[in-house]
């Protein structure tokens, strides 16, 4: 036998003795690694041995023990909250009730399931940054996984280890990545899947996010049960015209408000500009902006029910002026309604 193959072998051995995993996959993988030195006597280890170290990999580097510790404070979770986003008074005390009972059950050392949260909203009312928050305000890590577009429930769920181009499914890739098993699993744009696939895709999501099922929710490549119940989910959706039904029964729906001009403008001043001006690396005092410009820049195409047009907005009036200080035309910058069309981005 290879010297080198006798080496690479001890390696998945070691691993599979060393890891935190459970007992009967410990078994199964010591039964594969003992398959693969039989046939490495042979020479006829090449294919095998890819496919066996490649799924030893996985199971090892999954977090089947680890989570991380909650960040169990009120006051922490308003300030992050209230830091990210304007208003939202209604949604940002509906999350505060969840993390108290969380808090309490914590203190009681019994289990505690969250509520599946479905932010349903038009596109840019921060559906998605609210998620965001939620998990920072947790200190937990997010796996977002994005339903748009989604054309097979394999792509959720993994593919058997029979074929050739097998993988794992997206939900246990986030797991991994987060390294731990009670992150915050955002289930985004859920009712933008491919029509040919909604069926599938539906009933793989009531396993997902039910939690009786979830607790043993298995990937076709992995084949054996991964602990989910751990998790939060957090789902967001345009309407929910194309959730199924049992999907909904397990969902607790918060409606994201549009934003009015006067809100939009205060989202303006003290969120996107001091944003967007840090990022540019230009310093606080180089744009200044009088108020009655506020609503013009507010709506310069007409209402919009979100923010994402705003924020290009801003984001191209900062840009100008980057490029007007870079050329040597000055440090600061006024803008009135008088010089406002010579910095705004054009459409």
């Amino acid at each position: 036998m290879d010297e080198q193959l006798t080496t690479d072998i001890k390696k998945l051995e070691e691993q599979v003795k060393t890891s935190q995993i459970p007992d009967d996959l410990r078994d199964k993988c010591q039964t594969m690694v003992t398959r693969l030195q039989r046939l490495a006597a042979t020479g006829a280890y090449s294919a095998e041995f890819e496919q066996t170290a490649h799924y030893i990999d996985w199971i090892v580097n999954l977090p089947w023990e680890k989570s991380s510790q909650d960040i169990l404070d009120l006051a922490h979770a308003r300030q992050i909250l209230d830091q990210h986003h304007y208003g939202l008074g209604e949604l940002k005390e509906r999350v505060l009730e969840y993390l108290s009972v969380l808090i309490l059950n914590k203190q009681k050392s019994s289990a505690f399931r969250a509520p599946i949260l479905l932010l349903v909203g038009l596109v840019g009312t921060g559906k998605t940054t609210l998620a965001y928050s939620i998990a920072e305000a947790l200190g937990r890590k997010l796996v977002r996984i994005p339903f748009g577009g989604m054309s097979s429930a394999l792509d959720l769920r993994g593919q058997s280890r029979v074929h050739a181009d097998a993988e794992v499914g997206l939900v246990l890739k986030g797991v991994r990545r987060a390294g731990v098993k009670n992150p915050v699993i955002l289930v985004d744009e859920i009712d933008r899947v491919a029509d040919t696939a909604r069926g599938e895709i539906m009933g793989v999501l009531v396993e997902l996010l039910d939690p009786e099922q979830n607790m043993a929710f298995t990937d076709h490549y992995i084949d054996h049960p991964f602990d989910l119940s751990q998790a939060m989910f957090i789902a967001t959706c345009n309407n929910t015209t194309n959730i199924s039904t049992a999907v909904m029964d397990r969902l607790e729906p918060i409606t994201m408000p549009s934003y009015n001009d006067e809100e939009k403008i205060k989202i303006a001043k003290d969120y996107i500009l001091p944003a967007e001006i840090k990022k540019a690396s230009l310093t606080a005092e180089a744009i200044k902006i009088d108020e009655n410009v506020w609503t013009k820049i507010v709506r310069p195409l007409g209402f919009d029910a979100g923010i994402r047009t705003l924020e290009r907005t801003i984001q191209g009036l900062v840009r100008k002026v980057a490029k007007m200080i870079v050329e040597g035309k000055g440090k600061e910058f006024y803008i009135t309604e008088e010089n406002l069309k010579q910095f705004l981005p054009t459409y």
